[in-house]
């Protein structure tokens, strides 16, 4: 790819109007898609690590599926399910809320496609770190969210922060369930891999630079994810989760 750029031309290429839109649409939408995922996938995997409950696998299961997915097929359950004839699309219609086509809707693709990059991530952290820690904590005298907030999460940070920046990257290449879910309109929901898409078949330079752009920013990110430093990897537990040392300590 690097070879059938046009440098001479390439910032022309990378910054004109649209391609500049749909970046930072694609920016805009992905970080907020990645706080979807911090909200929703940090009790997902707390539940699926610490719990035990019949139905566990069939939960993980739906948690994982967007993995092995076609993310059009995505695109289509998240439109019969937001759309204005979805299962939820009327009700929302008649609140005044529309979802489908609009930058919602790319977020909740973006959202679908990269949370089991989080929940995998934080799942196998939380259950190669085990329960010692909180357990001792709990003899302590902390509360659960005590617990969670001085021992648990700490612990886990380094998986969290990896998967949250896996989805992050997962949610800027996202192509297929927000073109079908949210359509391809400029400024709205034109993301940049939807730009590249339609520039291919325009201006073949100017999708090929662009492109560049999603390869360079992919292997920064998923560099930056590897060098996170991972559970145990330097220093003693007592570095990444300050021990509770006492019962009024732990309150």
């Amino acid at each position: 790819m690097a070879l059938r750029v046009d440098w001479p031309q390439f910032i022309p290429l990378v910054t004109s109007e649209s391609a500049r839109s749909a970046l930072l649409l694609s920016l805009r939408t992905s970080l907020t898609a990645t706080a979807l995922c911090v909200l929703f996938g940090v009790p997902m995997a707390l539940v699926l690590a610490r719990t035990a409950f019949r139905g566990q696998r069939v939960l993980r299961s739906l948690v994982l599926l967007p993995l092995v997915l076609p993310p059009v097929v995505g695109g289509i359950a998240l439109l019969y399910t937001f759309g204005r004839r979805g299962l939820l699309g009327g009700t929302l219609e008649a609140l005044g809320i529309e979802i489908a086509f609009s930058t919602t809707a790319v977020v909740l693709s973006q959202a679908f496609v990269a949370l089991p990059f989080l929940v995998l991530s934080l799942e196998g952290a939380l259950r190669t770190v085990g329960t010692r820690y909180e357990a001792v904590g709990a003899t302590l005298g902390a509360s659960r969210w005590t617990v969670l907030r001085r021992i648990t999460v700490p612990l886990v940070l380094p998986a969290l922060i990896s998967g949250a920046v896996l989805s992050f990257a997962r949610a800027l290449g996202e192509f297929g369930a927000t073109l079908t879910f949210a359509g391809s309109l400029q400024g709205t929901t034109r993301t940049l891999p939807l730009e590249i898409y339609l520039q291919r078949e325009t201006d073949p330079d100017a999708a090929v630079a662009l492109s560049l752009i999603l390869v360079v920013v992919a292997i920064a990110v998923v560099g930056g994810a590897h060098r996170v430093r991972p559970i145990g990897g330097s220093g003693p537990p007592g570095t990444v989760a300050r021990p509770v040392r006492s019962t009024k300590d732990a309150r």
